[in-house]
């Protein structure tokens, strides 16, 4: 087992009581009016944080509020260094805090060797913003065998294509979980994001970890995958954890450079599935936006960011949600 500690020092700190829930912002209006693409949430320091996919100046984005309304990009890199392996851009970062008060960041890169691949990357920091030290290896990767690859990593993900998308989730026992998705679109077999006949699996896949939130206790299982209803893909997963004890799978499908780009959930009584699709909850016309997706859940089950089209990028939006199993809605 890699030593994957080793980077990590001690750093005690709690997570802060959740802000009250703010007056609903009108999906029209962004939080953020800028190009913040697959924006990440977390509450922690007694402040909300969002990371974004790269803008063309900064590998990572960081986005700060100190009530969940009114927000500002931060103008600093949280990942300013990256590792051997990876080149940009760099896609949908996601942060967890430890029960060591560390922080942990998920990214997506491609490879520096296999270019048409991506790989999912992890590092750790003490400050939420950063800068984070990564792995010299990616920590997901797809598997060598199928993918033709000879890449080395933490995690070899069965599939083919590249692995990317990841996110940390908590259960309420502790025990923490990545969820990523398998690139298979990626592999290119024509139309809508290069899978519009549907010819490649793009399943999302679950690890659990160990408290780290990186060392893995076992393969990595699938939990969901595309059909006809999703068009070429399913992606950008998410997990949360409803108050009726439920697991709600949050995800998009669709193809982001489409108008069918939405943010939809699927519904589990078992971590592992099998899980049962619903929604979406938000499509191109939901409240004026366009293309909607990339919806990522802070830890306490109600706080919610997503992209949508805005002024020719993606811009953050925000909303709370409520409700269990098939009738989660935005409130």
């Amino acid at each position: 087992m890699l030593p994957l500690l080793l980077i990590i020092g001690s750093f005690i700190s709690t997570l802060p009581a959740v802000a009250a829930i703010p007056v609903k912002r009108l999906a029209s209006s962004p939080a953020l009016p800028v190009d913040f693409a697959d924006p990440a949430l977390i509450n922690a320091n007694k402040k909300w944080y969002a990371f974004a996919t790269t803008n063309g100046r900064q590998n990572v984005q960081i986005g700060q509020s100190p009530d969940f309304s009114s927000w500002t990009v931060l103008g600093k890199d949280a990942l300013p260094i990256l590792p051997q392996w990876a080149r940009g851009p760099v896609w949908a970062p996601d942060v967890i805090q430890r029960d060591d008060g560390t922080f942990v960041m998920y990214f997506s890169a491609a490879l520096n060797q296999f270019p048409d691949k991506h790989c999912i990357g992890v590092g750790v920091s003490k400050d939420i913003e950063g800068p984070y030290s990564v792995l010299d290896i990616p920590y997901i990767c797809p598997d060598p065998t199928a993918s033709g690859t000879n890449i080395k990593s933490v995690i070899s993900s069965p599939g083919v294509g590249g692995a990317i998308d990841a996110s940390g989730f908590k259960d309420r026992d502790g025990t923490r979980y990545v969820v990523y998705k398998v690139d298979g679109n990626s592999v290119g077999s024509g139309g809508s994001c290069n899978n519009g006949n549907g010819q490649r699996a793009t399943p999302i896949m679950l690890v659990a970890v160990q408290p780290d939130g990186i060392t893995p206790k076992g393969p990595p299982v699938q939990i969901l995958d595309r059909d006809n209803r999703d068009g070429p893909l399913v992606e950008a997963p998410n997990l949360v954890r409803t108050r009726n004890g439920q697991y709600a799978l949050f995800f998009s499908s669709n193809c982001y450079t489409t108008p069918n780009y939405d943010v939809a959930w699927a519904v589990a009584s078992n971590i592992a599935g099998p899980y049962t699709k619903t929604g979406p909850m938000f499509v191109t016309g939901t409240q004026g936006l366009s293309a909607p997706g990339g919806a990522s859940i802070a830890s306490d089950g109600v706080h919610m960011v997503f992209h949508a089209n805005f002024n020719g990028g993606r811009a953050m939006y925000t909303t709370t949600i409520s409700g269990d199993g098939q009738n989660i809605r935005s409130n």
